[in-house]
């Protein structure tokens, strides 16, 4: 019974550990779209900001 045990054990263990991986992955690959997402911004804004000749953003210069 002792060695069922220890497969079992070591399934589940081996399933968290792939969850983790996983989990890892998704947080990587959403920081990657969230920096993507600020340099867009930020290149959105700055043709803004020169298109209208106003400070949008409040930090004193246009573009």
């Amino acid at each position: 019974m002792g060695i069922f045990w220890d497969l079992i054990q070591q399934d589940e263990l081996q399933k968290q550990e792939d969850k983790a991986n996983s989990l890892e992955d998704r947080v990587e690959q959403l920081e990657q779209e969230l920096a993507n997402t600020r340099t867009l911004l930020k290149k959105t804004l700055v043709a803004l900001e020169t298109h209208l000749i106003q400070d949008i953003d409040g930090d004193g210069k246009m573009g």
